[in-house]
């Protein structure tokens, strides 16, 4: 179960990056200032939890975005 979580997280992740790449290049460079992880001392390496934390970091970056341009289109309209 944890690996099939993790190969999933992972493709989530992809898939945000290049949707964010493609479609919303402006926040390409906050993607490359974010800590991809922040390893534990007495367990360095990516888990599960640093995972998650950085799609989640992903997603709301983008959705962030989204709705703050959304609003201001309807501003202009």
């Amino acid at each position: 179960m944890h690996a099939i979580a993790k190969k999933d997280l992972n493709s989530k992740i992809l898939k945000i990056t290049l949707l964010i790449k493609e479609n919303y290049p402006e926040l390409s460079k906050y993607i490359e200032e974010m800590p991809v992880t922040v390893p534990d001392v007495k367990n360095p390496g990516i888990t599960l939890t640093n995972l998650k934390s950085y799609y989640d970091s992903l997603d709301t970056l983008l959705n962030d975005y989204i709705k703050e341009h959304q609003n201001k289109k309807n501003e202009t309209i």
